[in-house]
């Protein structure tokens, strides 16, 4: 009995949600409904009750879930006892046993619908959170240089080719739904550190720090395009810097706009970006020629498995960098990580500085 009243309250909730106008629930055709489409559907639905009832109803709202979804559908619907048909959704939705409510990763990662909103000021992950105790160069950056007067090392630095490099990275909203239930405010931070662990003969120095604070907003677009959808559009501002003094000093600014696809496994991340002015006192005015005008993340992922790639060209000076990451789950949160990269500016001291590094560790956020 349990099990029918929750199979009648699915039907009922997800029929409501999905019925086009002046058709009745039961009109719908199961195998026609886009998961997506369904929460969207959702999120129309003005009554509060009525519209967490219709989010609960959704066993899976992934993108790849429409045959899991439609075959759910067909099931519930099929063992219907129509005797029940007049029962209560609100009732029914008080039996029926807690359901946990899938969303594609970008929705969760971004809290993109009502159901994803995990309100303000309190700490999320953002970027990668891992540690590399062993990351291996092919090209030791003994005499970072930068065209600015006074910032180039003019003395050999001992380095190591093997090093400890680490980065933590959380965010954190502030503002949420500027207009109607859409618009987010993030404050980011993200601190990456390359320390010559192994260097015992120059008391094993941090080599480089750099911080990027940033501020940006979120929007929901959730339009279907061609193989993928447009989940949203993101707009902010990053400050970069390593905090060090001359001749090593280096910095820049950019605003930057953030566009995100989906399609099933796959994440695919737009992020073009405009450098802000710089002034007489620049540690860096080359900067761009490096490191261009922004850059595409890809990542996949299923099972234990999450892989990733970052790519940064410049066509007009025909220089950029590929990063790619493997991370496996272990246990919980904790995963084995492998980082390779290579190219220019893996870090802001090396923002000129051609190299190929691979790195062995573990790592929390993918």
């Amino acid at each position: 009995m349990r099990q029918r009243t929750y199979q009648v309250a699915l039907v009922m909730a997800m029929g409501a949600a999905l019925a086009l106008p002046g058709e009745t629930a039961w009109a719908q055709t199961p195998a026609t409904v886009e998961p997506q489409e369904a929460i969207d559907a959702c999120r129309k639905l003005e009554d509060t009750e009525r519209r967490l009832l219709c989010y609960d109803a959704i066993p899976g709202a992934t993108v790849t879930a429409r045959e899991e979804l439609a075959e759910t559908l067909r099931e519930a619907a099929t063992g219907v006892d129509l005797a029940l048909a007049g029962t209560d959704p609100q009732d029914s939705a008080e039996q029926a046993p807690e359901i946990p409510i899938l969303r594609s990763r970008m929705m969760r990662d971004w809290e993109l619908d009502d159901a994803t909103h995990g309100g303000l000021l309190r700490v999320r992950s953002y970027r990668a959170l891992y540690l590399l105790p062993a990351r291996y160069t092919t090209r030791r950056n003994r005499f970072p240089s930068s065209p600015a007067p006074g910032r180039t090392v003019t003395e050999a630095e001992p380095l190591d080719s093997i090093e400890t490099k680490f980065q933590i990275s959380f965010k954190t909203k502030v503002l949420d739904n500027l207009v109607g239930n859409n618009g987010d405010v993030w404050v980011g931070f993200t601190q990456q550190s390359s320390w010559q662990a192994f260097n015992n003969d120059d008391s094993s120095p941090f080599r480089e720090t750099n911080y990027r604070p940033e501020i940006f907003s979120t929007w929901r677009t959730g339009l279907d395009l061609p193989g993928m959808r447009w989940q949203f559009v993101g707009l902010g501002f990053i400050h970069e810097s390593n905090g060090r003094s001359e001749p090593r000093s280096r910095s820049w600014d950019r605003v930057y706009a953030n566009f995100g696809f989906e399609r099933g496994d796959w994440q695919l991340y737009l992020r073009p970006w405009l450098r802000v002015n710089s002034d007489s006192d620049d540690d860096n005015p080359d900067i761009e020629d490096f490191l261009g005008h922004g850059d595409i993340r890809v990542d996949w992922h299923r099972n234990r498995h999450e892989l990733g790639a970052l790519i940064r060209y410049n066509t007009s000076t025909n220089r950029g960098a590929l990063q790619l990451d493997w991370h496996y789950r272990l246990l919980g949160d904790l995963r084995g990580y492998l980082q390779v990269f290579t190219g220019y500016g893996e870090t802001l001291i090396d923002y000129n500085h051609r190299q190929t590094t691979i790195g062995v560790g573990v790592s929390l956020v993918p």
